[in-house]
């Protein structure tokens, strides 16, 4: 089950886009929330810091919190590759398992991962396809001791998305992900994987997932045929 804060952010969310809030209207005093939703304060702070960043509402000095209404930046979220990965339950997108076991980590990841180069840590990677061609090719990367005791070696589909996975098995809290994207030529075996010629650029997407401290938790790694995939993003303009 997701932390309250979490909770609250959604439910808050569902009132914006189904217009019990209306954008340009004052959205509930924190005293409000707090009695109708019996949560803490701490809770509500948290819950309205994470609004508002995201830019669901805004503060106004002395006259309270607005709602603005569903911001661009979430119309796009489900397009952010590593995002869908690791929320969307591995049943949910046709594929197979192409490896999962221990492996020396490539110098990005080790990086991204806040290890040694060359360091030992946990693979899991499949191959998506949709419409029965193979579509991108996923890598999941984590310490070995957050693998410890998970169903991450199964070669069986997760029922589940990683992020709900790990934190039932590990009980640790993803907070926030540092993305990067790149361009690069595929290997030979990328390119027989992925069906696509070896003159077509892949488009390689990081996910580097943290906890609230800045501990880095799990990288994910996304490789699409730049021929057949583009990426889009939308964001406030402050």
């Amino acid at each position: 089950m997701p932390p309250k804060y979490a909770q609250l952010v959604q439910a808050l969310q569902r009132r914006i886009e189904s217009g019990t809030y209306q954008p340009g209207s004052l959205l509930p005093s924190e005293h409000q929330l707090i009695a109708e939703f019996g949560v803490s304060r701490p809770t509500v702070v948290a819950a309205l810091r994470v609004l508002r960043e995201q830019g669901w509402i805004e503060s106004q000095q002395g006259k309270g919190r607005f709602v603005r209404g569903r911001p661009a930046m979430a119309a796009v979220e489900s397009n952010r590759r590593g995002q869908a990965y690791l929320t969307n339950p591995e049943t949910g997108s046709p594929g197979e398992l192409v490896e999962a076991g221990t492996v020396a980590l490539p110098n990005r990841v080790a990086t991204l991962l806040d290890a040694q180069p060359k360091s030992r840590a946990f693979l899991r990677r499949r191959l998506v396809t949709r419409d029965g061609e193979p579509t991108e090719l996923v890598s999941l990367w984590l310490p070995l001791e957050l693998s410890e005791g998970t169903d991450l070696t199964s070669g069986e589909p997760l029922p589940q998305g990683i992020r709900e996975h790990l934190q039932a098995r590990k009980g640790v809290r993803f907070d926030h992900i540092v993305e990067q994207i790149t361009a690069r030529m595929p290997t030979a075996g990328e390119a027989k994987q992925l069906g696509m010629p070896k003159s077509v650029p892949l488009l390689a997407v990081f996910g580097a997932v943290r906890d609230a401290s800045g501990r880095p938790l799990v990288v994910v790694e996304v490789l699409l045929p730049a021929d057949r995939h583009e990426l889009e993003d939308a964001y406030p303009v402050t």
